[in-house]
């Protein structure tokens, strides 16, 4: 199973939790009205926190982002010969 349908199998399952409290189908007592407006903005506040999770997520990963001097020293090396290969072939920079 891929981590996409592995995804899209808990948002329908949390979805149809979801739906079963807000439309009464759930037990043979009815929520509250104070508890419908909360499971109301229920998916408005997940997707709001999902989305700074993954701002923070970015942000850490983007701030804890390894150097590679090696490898840069290496393609700047490569860029040189191409250049001077296509110099040789007429190409002018």
């Amino acid at each position: 199973m891929t981590k996409l349908l592995q995804w899209l199998g808990s948002l329908a399952l949390l979805g149809g939790v979801w739906a079963a409290l807000m439309l009464d189908l759930v037990g043979s007592h009815p929520l509250s009205p104070s508890w419908h407006q909360v499971l109301w903005a229920l998916p408005t506040y997940l997707l709001v926190t999902f989305g700074c999770y993954s701002l923070g997520v970015v942000g850490y990963r983007l701030a804890t982002f390894n150097d590679c001097q090696e490898a840069s020293l290496e393609l700047q090396a490569q860029i040189r010969e191409a250049r001077a290969d296509l110099a040789r072939h007429g190409m002018k920079f």
